[in-house]
């Protein structure tokens, strides 16, 4: 690897987790579900703002934001109040990203719910997506398509709330025309549009998704969750999709988050984010200050200290 750049001055960790197992998170305790990382027992465990400060320790983290762990569904409300709590007891993380069917019929309480909740900035909500291009349909229920979906995704702007979008890249096209359908909310692409499929056709695939999602501007994309199973995370390989993201994007829609603990599952903090350094090394400082703190800070609507 070169010489890396200084690192920042400040950095916003635009996307991570805590938990502890006392709450009501089933596939953390008794389920096991299919992930894209495979085995994932090593993050069965409690994992709280001590154990984020010492994954973080060496970068100067100054304000972070905790997306929903996939608590219990009829747990979302005690989820959000939970994070409050811990968030003021111990400074993390500084905003939080709530979830919400936006299909449900309760959809309107639920959001009603979040305005007492200061620390909730957006929502996320993953709609129904399948796990391949070649499966890809417009129009399933529960999609973006979905006309029920729409109308309760229509309350967030009302609610002044942006959407964390995380699907795979193949649903980039409904994520587009949503995007223009509700230009008020801003949506996050969470997870780089999910290109775990590293050959030259998807890649190439992977790159005209983003194009059609960023050519609408309320769209924006968190650089993170590029581990791919049962490799160690290589600054050389995941280089060129960092800069893929950002040259679509460009450098003021698009923000570095490190997805911990899971993506603990595949290397620690220190080489991710390291290896955001070194993808961006031909930055401009300024640029970089973007990409690792000002566009969490003005998406998420955070008041960080340098």
């Amino acid at each position: 690897m070169s010489v890396l750049p200084p690192r920042p001055n400040a950095v916003i960790d635009a996307h991570h987790h805590i938990w502890d197992l006392a709450n009501d998170i089933p596939w953390l305790k008794q389920q096991r579900v299919p992930f894209r990382y495979g085995d994932y027992s090593p993050i069965c465990c409690n994992y709280m703002p001590a154990d984020y400060r010492a994954d973080t320790a060496g970068w100067p983290i100054t304000g972070s934001v905790y997306i929903e762990a996939e608590w219990s569904r009829t747990s979302a409300t005690q989820e959000s109040r939970w994070v409050a709590a811990v968030a003021a007891e111990t400074g993390v993380p500084s905003a939080m990203v709530a979830w919400c069917d936006f299909a449900s019929v309760n959809v309107g309480e639920l959001l009603a719910s979040y305005a007492s909740v200061p620390i909730v900035r957006g929502i996320r909500h993953k709609p129904a997506a399948v796990s391949s291009p070649a499966d890809a349909r417009r129009g399933a229920a529960g999609s973006m398509d979905d006309s029920a979906w729409r109308e309760g995704y229509g309350l967030l702007a009302q609610a002044g709330l942006s959407y964390d979008l995380q699907t795979p890249w193949w649903h980039l096209d409904a994520a587009a025309d949503l995007a223009r359908d509700f230009p008020a909310t801003q949506i996050i692409i969470n997870h780089t549009g999910l290109p775990a499929d590293r050959s030259p056709e998807a890649l190439v695939a992977w790159r005209k998704a983003l194009e059609v999602a960023a050519a609408q501007p309320n769209v924006a994309i968190k650089i993170s969750g590029i581990g791919q199973p049962g490799r160690p995370w290589r600054a050389e390989e995941n280089a060129p999709v960092i800069r893929d993201a950002i040259a679509i994007f460009g450098v003021n829609r698009a923000m570095f988050a490190s997805n911990f603990p899971v993506d603990s599952l595949i290397s620690d903090f220190d080489t991710i984010f390291s290896g955001f350094l070194a993808a961006t090394a031909d930055r401009t400082e300024a640029e970089r200050d973007k990409l690792f703190h000002d566009n969490a800070a003005r998406f998420y609507r955070l008041q960080s200290v340098q």
